[in-house]
């Protein structure tokens, strides 16, 4: 009845179609030589914080292989959430050092959240709440930095955090 490989097909293509109809993403998957999405990634911490998600790649619309995230963080934090990421990959360099088998983000590196449903937010400038439908957030701009644009998009949770992290993948290829 439930079949696992189905439901995560679908949950692929639910992330996707949330990034496609983002203003921000769009010119991106027009773009982009590929991209590895990851729909839930999950984050939590208490002065030591973690994240981890699996995900998958693509180059030019085609699924190549397997990834996971995985993130862990020093410094002050209190709380969890989900959120979705999906990084573009500029040309096939940047593609290929992010499928070289060990990748990671440096703490220079930053991500644009985009706005697909109701979410509130506290950082260290504020707080935040807002609510929109499907990428309404027009003010999110991202360019491509050492060929690759990085986006998030919350699911659900509320964290405050002033943390030094870096994100750190694997590749497997199919």
């Amino acid at each position: 009845m439930f079949n696992p490989a189905a439901m995560a097909d679908e949950s692929y293509g639910e992330a996707i179609n949330k990034f496609k109809q983002a203003s921000a993403t769009q010119k991106f998957f027009d773009d982009a030589y590929g991209f590895a999405i990851f729909p839930t990634v999950g984050k939590g911490g208490f002065g030591i914080g973690a994240a981890y998600g699996k995900g998958r790649v693509y180059r030019g619309g085609t699924h190549t292989g397997d990834s996971s995230l995985s993130q862990l963080s020093i410094g002050f934090q209190v709380g969890g959430q989900a959120y979705s990421e999906i990084i573009f990959f500029k040309n096939e360099k940047a593609y290929k050092e992010f499928t070289s088998g060990s990748f990671e983000f440096g703490a220079q590196a930053s991500a644009v959240a985009i706005n697909v449903g109701a979410n509130a937010q506290a950082g260290t400038t504020g707080n935040s709440a807002g609510a929109g439908q499907s990428g309404a957030n027009k003010s999110a701009k991202a360019a491509y930095i050492n060929g690759m644009a990085v986006f998030t998009a919350a699911k659900g949770g509320l964290m405050f955090e002033a943390a030094l992290a870096g994100q750190s993948f694997t590749f497997d290829e199919k």
